[in-house]
């Protein structure tokens, strides 16, 4: 065996001093993250765009830069929530200047690309993860204290392409109380734990609904699950968002930031730091 000069590119052994080449996208050079969150969810349907927006709306009220990626490029609903309507700009036919909201929240959407907002974006999956992963390095995102990225459903491309190639602090898991979900759960949470990737909390949207005449809580979906499995992946931070109407309502219009945000104040001090 000839001696080590430690320059690990011109070497086939695979020695304990091997360090692995990291996947990291070039952040772009006019833009200054400092902390990106992955709002994920095992499957579709749980509210986890919701969650995005009205986590990124604290942020903002808070003070903070804020900024939202929307990775989930077959089924874009961020711009929507946020009421932008308009086309993302170029600067000089090559990077992209992120839209804003009312209150001053960059985003970036495939849908702010599309001719029509409701044309259906038919690529395969490596595709779409190329493009999850030009947001990060052709798009001008300034000084950005809080990141969010609106992850699609699941463990496939986009979430493994996110995870391997932006800087991502930490998840937020988002879920509905049904038994089946608990299971799908734990397979986001576990894949965070394969990526070394840390879990910051849990959502259980439509955790409960409030009844206007008696004034209690009524659990639709079934008893709440949510702390067994916090307590048995040592998470610690959890929220229960309880079946809103006007959740919806605002979405529909566009107007989120407007949205009522007290259930999830707690989880957002804890994970804005």
């Amino acid at each position: 065996m000839s001696e080590c000069t430690h320059d690990c590119s011109t070497c086939s052994s695979n020695c304990s001093e091997r360090k692995a080449e990291s996947l990291l996208a070039p952040q772009n050079e006019l833009s200054n993250v400092k902390k990106v969150i992955a709002v994920v969810s095992g499957k579709g349907g749980v509210g986890k765009s919701l969650i995005t927006s009205l986590l990124a709306s604290v942020s903002k009220k808070k003070g903070y830069k804020t900024a939202v990626l929307d990775a989930d490029i077959t089924g874009p609903s961020i711009p929507k929530v946020f009421g932008i309507n308009e086309r993302a700009m170029s600067s000089d036919g090559h990077n992209l200047i992120p839209a804003r909201t009312k209150s001053g929240i960059g985003v970036m959407s495939v849908n702010l690309l599309l001719e029509n907002t409701t044309d259906p974006v038919v690529w395969r999956g490596p595709v779409i993860a190329g493009v999850v992963k030009q947001f990060w390095t052709d798009v001008i995102w300034d000084d950005v204290d809080f990141m969010f990225v609106d992850m699609p459903p699941g463990t496939g491309d986009v979430p493994l392409t996110v995870f391997q190639s932006l800087p991502v602090s930490g998840i937020i898991v988002v879920t509905s109380p049904q038994e089946l979900v608990s299971m799908i759960v734990e397979k986001a949470v576990k894949m965070a734990d394969m990526m070394n990737i840390p879990v910051l909390g849990i959502v259980e949207n439509m955790s409960y609904f409030v009844c206007d005449n008696c004034d209690k809580k009524h659990y639709i979906y079934g008893e709440s699950h949510i702390e067994e499995i916090a307590a048995k992946h040592g998470i610690k931070n959890i929220a229960k968002l309880p079946i809103d109407p006007s959740f919806a309502a605002y979405g529909d219009k566009g107007d989120i930031e407007s949205a009522d945000t007290t259930a999830l104040e707690a989880l957002a001090e804890e994970i804005l730091k």
